[in-house]
């Protein structure tokens, strides 16, 4: 009897379970799992037969993969295109050795076109080539302002000088180049060594590069508003020699740079993929992680391989290219992320989103935050902790804004003003310098210094201690000492920068005013 049962109720179960079957199949298959012979996408319609692509399907399909890696490649990749730009550069520029200094003894004017520059410190710029050279020494002067070292990614190296372990008294960097397998320690930052240089024991600030080429950026502070001091300074103690050569050093040798026109910026077109592709050929495989490395593969780039897209690549690239640098804009003019913004109220932004120089979320727990780091890379130069930590009355901190109080971009051909509260908290000096939105340089106006600081004659301090600065293309009457000038047919924005912060940085009491446009 009970087996009669089981019988009827299997029997009952499968007549049931086969009327609800999938056509094609004897079970019911998922809907989500199965594709449908036509689908409508942003790419247009694809077609499919029982699931697999026709011809013209696959091909949208390849053009939109290429095409979506093209942009991804651009975005990630904007580090190592913007130090290389520098590179080559200031090799065009006549900088092509380690011993061979461009300075900007009379500051950097709007002349050189530079990734958000500033007129008010004097710079030293110095490319190391560590696979010719190998360990390299960076002798920095005492009373040197912040320094750096980044390597071919923009990765940070170590700092110096103000923010280095040397405390701007002076000291000597080592550098070690990627493959070095020596007995030397060497971390992050630089580690303190005791070596023997040129017969005598010295101390050493030891670091490992990740890659060969590095950059080292060093700024010299004003002395009564004046640069020539600190050029003095590096003219006469900045020195850059291989380790093999401390006995026999190259003499050093200072290009100047203020009032020259030249260029350092990576390109925005399919140029930018010719860029990128001199740095794979020229770093160690390892330099960058092998998921990155596969990306710039499926696009043409890969160590050991020429780079030589065909037409359909080439016309990927454009397009890829112009997408890609569309996002890096509105990342930074147009950012949808709040983290930007450094008040909940304001429009000034910081450089830094989420206040990390590494761009790791939550320590990492939450993965790189990618488009705060191109953000960042697209608009600015120099990577270190130094600008993110709460270091008091040392480093820098910036804000920057580019939409007045009513959220409009500036335009060039109107007046706006900024009150700057008294009490900056700045232990060393503030400033404020304007900027091309194209060229993320600064503006280039009749005023070859686009930029007011309180540490230049002529500005006009109100009763209170604030300052009222201008911009507009023609002065205020009267407010000619606190005006920057505009270009009419230009847009523009504006970093304010603290060198030596103090705490109402920090904890907010202080804030500038907006930028609101007045008749």
């Amino acid at each position: 009897m009970i087996k009669s049962i089981l019988m009827v109720v299997t029997f009952v179960s499968l007549t049931l379970y086969a009327a609800d079957k999938t056509p094609g199949y004897n079970y019911v298959i998922p809907s989500e799992i199965m594709t449908p012979d036509k689908v409508e996408t942003s790419i247009g319609t694809l077609e499919f037969v029982d699931g697999m692509p026709t011809d013209a399907t696959a091909q949208k399909a390849y053009d939109y993969l290429d095409t979506s890696r093209v942009v991804k490649a651009f975005l990630d990749a904007i580090p190592m295109a913007s130090l290389e730009a520098l590179r080559n550069g200031l090799a065009k520029f006549g900088a092509s050795k380690s011993n061979q200094v461009v300075i900007f003894d009379q500051l950097m004017d709007s002349a050189p076109l530079f990734l958000t520059g500033n007129t008010d410190t004097v710079y030293v710029s110095v490319f190391l080539d560590l696979e010719k050279d190998g360990p390299t020494i960076v002798e920095v002067p005492p009373g040197s302002g912040p320094g750096t070292v980044n390597d071919a990614f923009f990765r940070f190296v170590t700092d110096m000088g103000a923010v280095g372990p040397d405390r701007a008294k002076g000291g000597k960097y080592l550098i070690l180049p990627p493959d070095y397998e020596g007995d030397l320690k060497y971390k992050e930052g630089s580690a303190t060594v005791e070596m023997e240089i040129e017969g005598k024991m010295e101390t050493v600030y030891v670091s490992k590069s990740t890659t060969y080429t590095n950059w080292v950026i060093i700024r010299g502070f004003l002395v009564d508003g004046k640069p020539d001091a600190s050029s003095k300074m590096f003219r006469e103690g900045l020195k850059v020699y291989p380790l093999v050569k401390a006995s026999n050093q190259p003499k050093m040798e200072f290009i100047a740079a203020s009032h020259k026109s030249f260029n350092t910026i990576h390109a925005n077109n399919e140029y930018f993929f010719k860029e990128i592709n001199h740095v794979i050929q020229k770093e160690p495989i390892e330099f960058l992680d092998p998921e990155l490395r596969g990306l710039l593969a499926s696009i043409g780039i890969q160590k050991g391989h020429d780079f030589k897209p065909d037409k359909r690549m080439q016309k990927i690239l454009k397009d890829g290219v112009a997408i890609a640098n569309a996002t890096a804009r509105s990342l930074y003019f147009a950012p949808r992320h709040k983290q930007i913004y450094i008040y909940p109220d304001s429009q000034w932004k910081t450089a830094f989103a989420g206040g990390d120089y590494k761009w790791l979320i939550n320590k990492g727990n939450g993965g790189r935050n990618l488009d705060a780091r191109t953000s960042f890379f697209y608009i600015a130069t120099v990577n270190t902790p130094a600008m993110v930590l709460k270091l008091i009355g040392k480093g820098s901190q910036y804000a920057i804004i580019d939409r007045d109080t009513k959220g409009e971009y500036f335009k060039g051909d109107q007046t706006y003003k900024l009150t700057i509260p008294p009490n900056v908290p700045a232990k060393n000096f503030w400033s404020v310098v304007v900027y091309d939105p194209q060229t993320r340089s600064e503006l280039q106006t009749s005023q070859p210094y686009p930029s007011k600081n309180n540490k230049k004659e002529g500005l006009i301090t109100n009763p209170d201690g604030s300052v009222d600065l201008y911009f507009g293309p023609k002065a205020p009457k009267g407010k000619e000492g606190n005006w920057i000038q505009t270009q009419p047919s230009k847009g523009w924005f504006t970093c304010l920068r603290l060198y030596g912060p103090t705490e109402a940085w920090f904890d907010k009491s202080w804030r500038p005013g907006e930028i609101e446009k007045i008749k």
